[in-house]
């Protein structure tokens, strides 16, 4: 479901939904902005925020310009700019943002890395390092 709001940097303007009550496994991937109050078992991918509210669910990598998180993450997360992490989130996975706030309450378990650009748009993103076309044909010698 895609409702118009008001415009973004990224020239998009729809807003996606996954509300309470609705399950969906598989990849979602927008260019806009989603909201997901019920649970996603997959990849998501958004050129833009993504949020999470407190019963939303994830079970999988998310993928985002920015995010909010108020529900439950089981995954990685990498996020260009800013990820928040709510006071009712919990996130069991490890993250990768350029600017991270915690609220007090909110439980993380996994490794963080911050600043710089993370590469939210690629899926080939290593916790510990980058991985490049190089990297992938010295593993293959």
């Amino acid at each position: 479901m895609g409702l118009k709001s008001k415009s973004v940097s990224n020239g998009s303007n729809e807003l996606n939904f996954i509300g309470t009550g609705t399950s969906l496994e598989g990849s979602i991937e927008t260019n806009g902005s989603l909201r997901i109050d019920g649970r996603v078992k997959g990849t998501v991918k958004s050129s833009d925020t993504v949020t999470i509210g407190s019963g939303g669910e994830v079970n999988g990598e998310i993928f985002a310009r920015n995010a909010i998180v108020g529900g439950k993450i089981e995954g990685n997360i990498i996020v260009e700019e800013k990820l928040v992490l709510e006071s009712t989130s919990v996130l069991t996975g490890n993250l990768r943002a350029g600017k991270l706030i915690i609220d007090e309450g909110a439980v993380f378990n996994g490794k963080s890395e911050m600043g710089g650009s993370a590469a939210a748009s690629s899926g080939k993103f290593k916790f510990g390092k980058q991985s490049s076309a190089a990297d992938e044909n010295e593993t293959k010698e």
